[in-house]
């Protein structure tokens, strides 16, 4: 007898989601910023979660802190360099469930031209079906990246000791996804 396919295809509704981070800023303060472009697929295989997968690709030039003059250094060689690495994407290796919620979703995070391994903490939040019949799904997730690890080196010494930005980046996540047909 042959199983029915678990495996349903979702695509990232980026009006109801969030890529968002947070960094320290002279050593007293965070700075905190969103990208407002990007664009992902989930491959849920609901039988066997660990089997799932997720794609994502942010455009690097939609960085915004609420400050033009900051976003545009972000822009700029000393930090994301958009014009040579236009874009910053994740692809999942694997799905390391935790319990029926919660799971580590492991996989291959590219800034700049380096592409290193972190692992997302990750919590399903529910399904629901919206006003036009579309199933959604949603999630929650955050890891923490040392910006150095992927060549974003600019920094200036403050003269009361200590530096401008700090070496720890948070990246907080909230995707809702819609059903493919």
């Amino acid at each position: 007898m042959a199983q029915t396919s678990t495996v349903t295809m979702w695509a990232i509704d980026p009006v109801h989601s969030l890529v968002e981070f947070a960094v320290r800023h002279m050593m007293v303060a965070t700075v905190k910023g969103r990208f407002q472009r990007f664009q992902g697929t989930i491959q849920l295989d609901e039988a066997n979660p660990q089997n799932s997968k997720v794609e994502v690709t942010i455009e690097a030039n939609s960085i915004d802190t609420g400050e033009p003059q900051r976003d545009n250094h972000l822009r700029s060689d000393d930090f994301l360099n958009v014009e040579k690495f236009p874009h910053i994407t994740f692809r999942s290796k694997r799905v390391e469930m935790l319990d029926q919620a919660r799971a580590q979703v492991i996989g291959d995070l590219t800034i700049r031209d380096v592409t290193k391994e972190v692992t997302l903490e990750t919590e399903f939040l529910g399904r629901t079906k919206d006003f036009h019949g579309k199933e959604r799904i949603g999630f929650t997730a955050h890891t923490v990246i040392n910006r150095h690890d992927f060549g974003v080196r600019w920094n200036a010494l403050l003269e009361a000791g200590g530096v401008v930005v700090g070496d720890m980046v948070r990246i907080n996540l909230e995707v809702e996804a819609i059903k493919q047909d």
